[in-house]
C-alpha cells in the first residue's frame, strides 16, 4: 500500500451541488479544503501527507470560473506526482440551474458581468469545459434532489482507499428517459424479447425472478451473453492498467424496468464472481410509465 494521499478535486457548474458534495465527503471522514484558489492548492497538497493526523483522503473544492486556467495547470502537473488524483465535475442543464437560483435567490458569480443569469450560466459552462473534459467522472445532477446526490457521492468514494482503485458500475436505464451522461459504455437490450408484452410480467420488474427468468432463458440473450462477457473481461483490465478511475457500464432497454434490469443484474453476478469490484444500479426502476 503506497503512503501517497489519496486526492479528490470536486468542481464544477455554480448551482449543481458542490457545496453538498464536499459536506458529503467530509461526513465520509475526508478533509475537505473548499474555495482554495488552485495558485495554493499545490502547496497544500504537499504539505498535508498520510502521516498527519489528518490522514491520507484529502478532498480539494475548486472555486469555479476565474481559477480555471489555474486549475487546468495544477491538475496537469500534480497529476504525474504519486499521489493519486481524482477529479469529479458536478452539472446540471441550464434550466435546472436557473431553477435553484431562482428558488434560493442567490446572485449566479459571474451575474455582475452578464446580462442575465442565463448569460452567466452559459458563460461560466463555456469557460469550465476545459475542466469537464479533463474530469474522470462527471455526474449530473439535473434530475437529483439533495439526498440522492449524497447517496451517488458515498456510493462513489466508498472504496476509495484501495489501492488498484476504479469503481465499477453496471447500471440499467430506459432509454425514453435519456441515456445516462455519466456512462462510459452503453448497450442497448432492446432487441431482446420484451417482457412488457406479457400481462402478468407487465407490472413487475427485472429484479423479480419470473421477470429475469424470461429474459435470460431466451436463446438470444444467452447468445448476446456469450459474445459479450469476453469484451468487458478484456476491457475492465485494460481500463485499470491505463489508470481509469470510475467506469460505468450501462444496459438500456425501453422503459429501464425490465429486460435492461435482468441484464445488469445478471452481468454484475457474472463480473463481480470473476473477482471485479463494481457496483449495480438501476436508475429508472421507478419511473413512471408513460
Amino acid at each position: 500500500m503506497t503512503d501517497s494521499p489519496n486526492f479528490v478535486v470536486v468542481a464544477g457548474m455554480s448551482g449543481a451541488g458542490r457545496s453538498t458534495a464536499a459536506d458529503t465527503l467530509e461526513d465520509l471522514g475526508w478533509l475537505v479544503i473548499d474555495n482554495l484558489p488552485p495558485s495554493l492548492l499545490a502547496t497544500a497538497a504537499e504539505v498535508l501527507t498520510p502521516s498527519d493526523s489528518l490522514g491520507k483522503r484529502i478532498a480539494l473544492v475548486a472555486g469555479s470560473h476565474q481559477h480555471q486556467e489555474d486549475l487546468l495547470s495544477f491538475l496537469e502537473n500534480f497529476g504525474t506526482s504519486t499521489a493519486r488524483v481524482n477529479v469529479i465535475f458536478l452539472d446540471a442543464p441550464t434550466e435546472v440551474l436557473l431553477r435553484r437560483y431562482d428558488q434560493t435567490r442567490r446572485r449566479h458569480p459571474l451575474s455582475a458581468s452578464s446580462a442575465s443569469v442565463t448569460e452567466a450560466i452559459e458563460r461560466e459552462r463555456k469557460l469550465l469545459e476545459p475542466i469537464r473534459q479533463a474530469a474522470d467522472l462527471v455526474i449530473d445532477t439535473g434530475d437529483l434532489i439533495v439526498h440522492e446526490l449524497k447517496s451517488r457521492v458515498v456510493e462513489v468514494f466508498s472504496d476509495a482507499d484501495d489501492e488498484q482503485f476504479m469503481q465499477t458500475t453496471v447500471m440499467s436505464f430506459g432509454y425514453k428517459h435519456g441515456v445516462p451522461t455519466e456512462a462510459d459504455l452503453v448497450i442497448d437490450c432492446r432487441f431482446l424479447p420484451n417482457p412488457h408484452w406479457v400481462p402478468e410480467l407487465r407490472p413487475r420488474t427485472g429484479l423479480e425472478q419470473d421477470v429475469r427468468a424470461y429474459v435470460l432463458e431466451q436463446p438470444l440473450t444467452a447468445s448476446f451473453l456469450e459474445h459479450t462477457l469476453p469484451l468487458f473481461e478484456f476491457l475492465i483490465p485494460s481500463y485499470i492498467d491505463e489508470g481509469k478511475a470510475y467506469l460505468t457500464i450501462a444496459f438500456g432497454c425501453t422503459g429501464g424496468r425490465h429486460r435492461s434490469v435482468a441484464i445488469a443484474e445478471e452481468f454484475g453476478r457474472i463480473l463481480g464472481e470473476s473477482g471485479h469490484r463494481l457496483r449495480t444500479r438501476h436508475r429508472d426502476l421507478e419511473a413512471k410509465e408513460i
